[in-house]
């Protein structure tokens, strides 16, 4: 049974749980398009690989899944997840379980309009949001919004090119500087994030661990606090029963005077698992469980509150490989 991960990137704790869980069962292969991935040389095997987006790629990841006897396969960034939820086909026809949601839900998480539509449709609390400028200069006239409020891209990830803006002025310029944006109203509580692991066997939500974000660093959590709530499982117990999603997915909310809010919600991994892993929530094992074609029993709270994660930075050092 080994595990392929893709565009491992920085994310060396991810590599290292997976090995843990597979030692002795299989080894963990991972790629990148930077031989200066760090999370590479963590892994049993690696390989460079060209960008997701060049010529070619997919069929330089079959090989990999055919030479390494890949039992199972999922990526660490937004773009990647619809490509590979697109391709599941042709990766079972390998012998290769995509672990993961479908394409459509990936597409769904990449759209913030469309994420944003559906939530509103179904009654979900959540940061109202606008596609055009006029309509929501008309709301904040009326009072019904105000500033200050982000400017995003309606397609992104990572947290990249997101503005605050104080007032029309600023809106009017990032507008016209830019396409594909939308507009977020800000909401004003604490941020909370959310790992769930769906079983790829039964489609049952069997782990839930919840913490309160205390300092972010680059879009992902540097440090957070672990709590437990009965009303915020609830919510997320609903929210996958009736969105479908699979695999691993992280669901970023805030509280808002004790109403949770749905921000965002990324099928992947996300940058603060590890407080999950390290609190005892081993998704890990979940995997290689559904791998061996096993279903998982619900793990769901199943852990201690007020563990506090901080991050801390580490070094890594390579030879530079000579040319000629």
């Amino acid at each position: 049974m080994n595990v392929l991960i893709l565009s491992c990137g920085t994310r060396n704790k991810i590599v290292q749980y997976m090995k843990k869980e597979l030692k002795g069962k299989g080894l963990v292969v991972a790629t990148d398009m930077s031989p200066n991935a760090p999370a590479l040389y963590e892994a049993d095997r690696h390989y460079i690989v060209p960008r997701m987006t060049a010529p070619g790629y997919l069929d330089v990841i079959y090989d990999i899944c055919q030479k390494e006897r890949i039992t199972g396969v999922f990526s660490l960034i937004d773009p990647e997840l619809s490509l590979l939820a697109q391709h599941e086909a042709e990766f079972r026809a390998l012998g290769v379980m995509v672990i993961g949601s479908s394409y459509e839900l990936c597409e769904r998480t990449l759209n913030k309009w469309q994420m944003y539509c559906w939530l509103e449709e179904r009654g979900y609390p959540c940061a109202k949001s606008y596609i055009g400028r006029e309509e929501f200069y008309r709301d904040v006239e009326q009072g019904l919004i105000s500033y200050p409020v982000f400017v995003k891209p309606v397609r992104g990830s990572a947290s990249i090119a997101i503005s605050v803006a104080q007032d029309r002025e600023t809106v009017d310029l990032l507008f016209d500087h830019a396409e594909g944006l939308m507009i977020q109203e800000y909401l004003h509580g604490q941020e909370i994030g959310v790992d769930c692991y769906i079983d790829m066997q039964s489609r049952e939500l069997i782990s839930v661990f919840s913490k309160k974000k205390l300092v972010m660093r680059a879009g992902e959590t540097d440090k957070g606090v672990s709590f437990k709530d009965p009303a915020l499982f609830a919510l997320v117990e609903r929210f996958v029963r009736e969105s479908g999603f699979t695999g691993q997915i992280d669901i970023d909310l805030f509280d808002c005077d004790g109403v949770y809010y749905i921000s965002e919600v990324n099928p992947r991994f996300g940058g603060g698992y590890p407080h999950a892993y390290e609190a005892g929530v081993n998704h890990m094992k979940y995997i290689v469980q559904n791998l061996a074609g096993q279903a998982n029993e619900p793990q769901i709270g199943n852990y201690e509150d007020g563990l506090v994660m901080m991050k801390y930075c580490e070094i890594m050092l390579r030879r530079e490989e000579q040319n000629g």
